[in-house]
């Protein structure tokens, strides 16, 4: 199921959801969400993530029924404001059988899973690939959604020695049936090194950026991968929690040259 991702994706972060230490209250949440996504619809973003980013500090494994009912609220109204655009579903901190079911329920085309197979050592202590169960859930519930699996995820370090990011995309692809690989920095906003994206396109499947391109660099990215997700770059003064900055926004479409 190697289709290809859209090539410039967008991110909607959540403001903290009920739940979280520093909820907000739904009104807040769902009013972010659809600005941030109609600024980066209307910019020419060709695709959207919409993640729980504001949830930290975050579940290492299944999140709470209110989490995912409130994310099923904001992707619906993330939905009204851009219709037909893609949309993919991130439940941090590595909850990918939430995200299926959201998935499945609003008819998403994708879902994103930090540590898809493998293991990484994180701030939420070790996380351990599920993909023996994430694939088999997808094929019962939404066969036609897409799995995007992160390699080395940021925010994240091995568990021995790192092995190489050509041998840990193919596993993701291969082993794991994943559609899709992210390649990322070490953190949030961190640019990728250049010959980690070609060691990733050996797995054979799209390979994403997931962090650090901005306006300078998404010409390159988009020449080196086949998409590129972009998140703080696109935000007011490049505050990855802040909202969208329409200007911000279209200068890094104008940049991409789609």
């Amino acid at each position: 199921m190697h289709t290809r991702p859209a090539r410039l994706i967008g991110m909607v972060h959540l403001l903290p959801l009920p739940g979280a230490p520093g909820a907000v209250g739904m009104h807040s949440v769902l009013e972010r969400a659809r600005a941030d996504a109609a600024a980066l619809a209307e910019a020419g973003f060709q695709a959207l993530v919409v993640e729980n980013f504001g949830d930290a500090p975050f579940h290492p494994g299944p999140v709470a029924p209110v989490t995912v009912a409130a994310m099923a609220r904001a992707i619906d109204a993330v939905r009204r404001e851009v219709g037909d655009l893609p949309i993919v579903a991130n439940v941090l901190r590595n909850d990918a059988r939430s995200a299926l079911g959201l998935a499945a329920a609003l008819d998403l085309a994708a879902i994103r899973v930090n540590v898809h197979v493998g293991a990484r050592v994180t701030d939420q202590g070790l996380i351990e690939g599920r993909a023996h169960e994430t694939a088999r859930l997808r094929a019962s519930w939404a066969p036609n959604v897409q799995i995007w699996a992160d390699v080395r995820v940021k925010h994240s370090a091995p568990l021995g020695v790192e092995r190489p990011v050509g041998e840990e995309a193919k596993e993701a692809v291969h082993r794991g049936l994943a559609d899709a690989v992210i390649v990322t920095g070490s953190g949030t906003g961190v640019a990728v090194a250049t010959e980690e994206i070609a060691e990733a396109r050996a797995a054979g499947a799209p390979v994403l950026v997931g962090s650090g391109v901005d306006v300078h660099t998404v010409g390159v990215v988009l020449e080196l991968a086949d998409g590129a997700i972009v998140g703080t770059a696109t935000k007011k003064d490049g505050r990855t929690t802040g909202p969208v900055d329409p200007a911000r926004a279209r200068a890094i479409v104008l940049a991409a040259a789609l």
